[in-house]
């Protein structure tokens, strides 16, 4: 989690899954290719043209832009459309350190199931604004390991909520989430623009949180249902 300025920004089974939770042994990886799941890009945005405003307020996608996206609500999820910053906190690795990343920090709002920090690198996860007077994010049913459909250039990627940012800016992903919805992952000088739709379906958990296995098989599960009710 950080506070990126626009200049730095610039420069650098069946009841579980009627309570949302899919546990599993796997560990999951990095995925190398983003259609994950059997729901279309196409199918997804379709129901997210229209914006119903549960936040207070609006959020800035960086410290010096003007605030002007809002949360969403919708059957079953809230959403939102922003830009990516790239958030490369939690464990230290090759290209999450601090070396590779002026903001970096060596912890996550929301941790494995050994305790431990995330790791950015191969964990595919999204950060969230910190609650505050605009919006709550878990009074609207969104807490850590939720599950989040990531839309970009008409791919989708299913991750976790991960992390918590600053209490006014909102569009920021992991590197590993970046990668492999084919942005660019450097903390520093990657990320989008524009043009990301993030999803996030409520009183969804993965488990364990690190298994992005597991986010994937839920996440279509929920997708689908997302469908069917919007």
């Amino acid at each position: 989690m950080r506070i990126r300025t626009l200049t730095l920004a610039a420069a650098s089974g069946a009841a579980l899954l009627a309570a949302g939770v899919l546990p599993t042994s796997a560990s999951g990886a990095t995925p190398r290719s983003a259609q994950e799941g059997t729901v279309s890009a196409a199918d997804l945005l379709a129901k997210v043209t229209s914006c119903s405003q549960i936040s207070n307020g609006k959020y800035r996608t960086d410290d010096e832009t003007s605030a002007t996206v809002p949360v969403c609500g919708k059957n079953g999820a809230v959403f939102w459309k922003a830009d990516m910053d790239i958030d490369c906190d939690g464990q230290r690795t090759t290209n999450c350190n601090e070396d590779r990343d002026p903001w970096y920090q060596d912890d996550t709002a929301f941790h494995q199931s050994d305790g431990k920090p995330l790791k950015a690198e191969s964990l595919p996860y999204v950060v969230v604004p910190s609650s505050s007077s605009i919006w709550n994010y878990s009074g609207a049913g969104i807490k850590g390991g939720g599950v989040v459909a990531v839309i970009y250039n008409n791919k989708v990627e299913y991750a976790v909520v991960g992390d918590t940012g600053p209490t006014k800016i909102i569009g920021e992903a992991s590197y590993a989430t970046a990668k492999a919805l084919g942005i660019d992952p450097d903390p520093a000088t990657g990320g989008a623009d524009s043009g990301v739709t993030y999803i996030l379906f409520k009183n969804s958990t993965v488990s364990p949180i690190e298994s992005h296995s597991a986010a994937v098989s839920l996440g279509d599960q929920l997708a689908k249902q997302f469908l069917a009710n919007n």
